[in-house]
């Protein structure tokens, strides 16, 4: 019993009989009026190019928003929670399911609004028959002179009456996330953006593992070097070389945070092939011997391709010194016709990392596929070898 109750203990049960009777306010004061039923073929009629403007799905979809659903009415573009979008119509389609909606809203007001009149005015008669006074007609008139057991019938139409308003109230918000839900089109293009986002979340969990990876493992190599040699003049370089890393980590990682504060910040700041040398000698000063090889038109190379390259001899360069320490190391990096390649390789360390596994790996085979190309990683004779290609057109 008190789970049929608990519908009418909450404000939404109401706002949406109200969402129902603003519907049917102008033609019903028109009517009035001017005592002419056709006013509502008119009414009808004029829903009709109403439904065609577009701005007209912003206006209903907010106010089924607040009165139908109860949520805030946003201004979000595709259907939230509750599947209601509050965007323009976009399409013909979504101009006629709008022109549907409201036909179907006025109808449904129009039966709303006579139903719950004449239960009301039918329980009034009853109350008043069962006081001795006649009746002034309607169905409670069949019911003969006026007889004081007429009052038990007034908790059935009360009942009747909830019925209506919570059934009405449940069909129009079950339309309105029918016909002002996303079309296919809309959906379509929620789902290629929520996609956009997740591979952004990606691609910036890739640049902070690739970045801060790189100075953390610097950093630790040079601090372990610096105490074991036991040189003031070593320490201080070591100490220089951890401040310079530290310091480029501590920008990268600012780009990352404003990317994601801002979702419109270009991705022009990041660091492309045209800046390896700062990635060389860091390693260099972490005490590997890099034998680097940069030829071709490094600079023509496009944004996305350079930047992902950087990033990739970023993360080749770390794992040989967090594999293999300060062992020396053969980069190649050339651009020959519509290819960049890039080969890193180094001494094969006692423990080789298994190329199915590891994030590192993982992320220069996601860059390398995302822009088309390819990358392997494994051992090659006595060395390990990072091998990519990557189309630059």
């Amino acid at each position: 019993m008190v789970g049929l109750l608990r519908p009418f203990g909450r404000a939404v049960t109401y706002t949406r009989l109200l969402h129902l009777f603003v519907a049917v306010v102008w033609p019903a004061v028109l009517q009035f009026v001017t005592d002419a039923w056709w006013i509502w073929a008119v009414a009808a009629a004029a829903l009709v190019p109403a439904g065609l403007v577009p701005a007209m799905r912003t206006v209903e979809g907010l106010q089924a928003r607040l009165l139908l659903t109860g949520h805030p009415p946003d201004r979000g573009g595709e259907g939230g929670k509750d599947g209601i979008v509050v965007a323009p119509s976009s399409t013909w389609e979504d101009r006629g399911r709008l022109v549907l909606w409201l036909e179907t809203r006025l109808l449904l007001g129009c039966v709303t609004g006579l139903l719950v009149a004449q239960l009301l005015y039918a329980v009034v008669d009853l109350l008043a028959s069962a006081a001795g006074d006649r009746p002034n007609g309607g169905v409670v008139g069949l019911l003969g002179p006026p007889q004081a057991w007429h009052i038990a019938l007034v908790p059935v139409l009360l009942a009747a009456l909830a019925a209506a308003v919570w059934s009405s109230g449940t069909l129009i918000t079950a339309l309105a996330v029918r016909l002002l839900g996303p079309s296919p089109a809309e959906r379509l293009a929620a789902l290629e953006e929520r996609t956009e986002q997740l591979l952004e979340r990606t691609r910036i969990a890739r640049e902070l593992h690739d970045s801060i990876g790189h100075a953390l493992t610097v950093a630790v190599l040079e601090a372990g070097a610096a105490r074991a040699a036991g040189d003031p003049a070593f320490t201080r370089r070591a100490l220089d070389a951890i401040e310079e890393t530290g310091r480029a980590a501590l920008e990268d990682l600012e780009r990352v945070l404003g990317v994601l504060r801002d979702s419109g910040k270009p991705a022009g700041s990041r660091p492309t092939l045209t800046d390896a040398d700062r990635l060389l000698e860091s390693a260099r000063a972490s005490g590997a011997e890099v034998d680097a090889d940069l030829t071709g038109p490094l600079e023509g190379v496009p944004g996305p391709v350079s930047r992902e390259g950087y990033r990739i001899l970023q993360e080749s360069l770390t794992n040989v010194l967090r594999h293999a320490g300060p062992v020396p190391a053969r980069v190649r990096v050339s651009v020959e016709g519509a290819t960049l390649r890039l080969d890193v390789r180094n001494p094969l360390p006692a423990d080789p990392p298994d190329p199915a596994r590891g994030s590192g790996l993982r992320g220069i085979r996601e860059r390398a596929a995302l822009l088309g190309g390819s990358a392997s990683a494994g051992p090659v004779g006595d060395d390990w070898q990072v091998h990519v290609e990557l189309p630059v057109r």
